[in-house]
């Protein structure tokens, strides 16, 4: 679930976004008449006008917050109906009337970093204890054959340096081979940390062409994560950074080109991965998919990315050579 989507987010017809004013990556506030929570919202190609969807899997562990009267804010399930079957203990349908609106929230802040298995578990606990320290925050694990956290908040005005503190020291970012940044008075504050790809500090060894990003914390000005979580998150060579990653900003100090969107989940390959690979290829659907699944062996497994892979098989092919085999 969390390698086909990483964060929380309520999915919303993009007229109905249009009219709202809202954006990619907003944050709104969802309320119906059981309660009230605080998501990111994204345009749906899927959904009709006047619906809306949040998979039922992001409760309070994962998402969370403070309301403006202090109280904690639970997961998506607290907007639903409690009733159920009490036989099967089977859930009522998960449908119920919500009203969506921007919610201001100038101060946002984003931390990410890997940890060990045993270190990752307690970090998230130690996480969602916080989460009641923001009027939003998620808290979502990530990442393969290593374990990985992130956490995002956002509030009215930045909250206290021990706060701040706390969550540097969850993510690994307390120790003194962290390079930092602070400005208090624009409520910003930046903590970054580079390791060798074996696992050693960055200072550790003469090598650094394996340098990489291990865990990295942005608050107050948050748009460099439209690459520094790139970075961490592809475990791309770090080594050529340094103290620029402490610079604000959207545009990187070096381009960065991310792996692209996951399709299939269960072997880890990506739109670019599927696109480069289909390149090499002639023949056609049916021979095309046969090479492809042999090469990366996505669509194998569970199946449900098949759709998406047959969608770029026949994508790859010019459309007078098209035939009908996948219709």
């Amino acid at each position: 679930l969390f390698g086909h989507v990483a964060e929380p987010s309520i999915e919303m017809n993009a007229q109905d976004m249009e009219r709202r004013q809202l954006k990619d990556g907003d944050l709104v506030h969802v309320t119906g008449k059981r309660g009230s929570i605080v998501v990111p919202v994204m345009a749906s190609a899927s959904l009709p006008p006047q619906q809306t969807f949040i998979a039922m899997h992001w409760g309070e562990e994962f998402l969370s917050g403070a309301s403006s009267t202090g109280e904690r804010l639970a997961g998506v399930n607290a907007l639903t109906s409690p009733a159920y079957c009490p036989t099967s203990k089977q859930p009522e349908f998960k449908h119920a009337a919500i009203k969506v609106l921007k919610a201001e929230l100038p101060w946002t802040l984003l931390g990410i970093a890997w940890l060990p298995d045993d270190v990752a578990l307690q970090a998230r606990e130690g996480l969602k204890e916080l989460m009641g320290k923001f009027s939003f925050a998620s808290c979502t694990p990530f990442g393969r054959e290593r374990s990985g956290l992130l956490f995002r908040a956002a509030a009215y005005d930045a909250p206290d340096d021990a706060v701040l503190a706390e969550i540097e020291k969850l993510l690994g970012l307390g120790g003194t081979d962290v390079l930092r940044y602070a400005d208090k008075k624009r409520g910003q504050r930046r903590a970054v940390q580079l390791r060798q790809a074996d696992g050693n500090h960055s200072g550790s060894s003469n090598n650094k062409a394996d340098t990489r990003l291990n865990a990295f914390l942005l608050a107050g000005d948050t748009s460099a994560q439209s690459w520094i979580k790139t970075l961490l998150q592809d475990e791309l060579p770090a080594q050529t950074y340094g103290r620029m990653l402490l610079v604000p900003g959207a545009k990187p100090p070096v381009a960065v080109q991310p792996r692209g969107k996951q399709i299939c989940t269960c072997f880890n390959i990506t739109e670019s991965d599927i696109a480069t690979q289909l390149t090499q290829y002639k023949g056609n659907e049916v021979q095309r998919l046969a090479q492809l699944q042999g090469a990366l062996k996505c669509g194998t497994n569970c199946g449900s990315c098949l759709p998406e892979v047959k969608r770029m098989v026949r994508m790859s092919i010019p459309a007078s050579q098209r035939d009908a085999t996948f219709s």
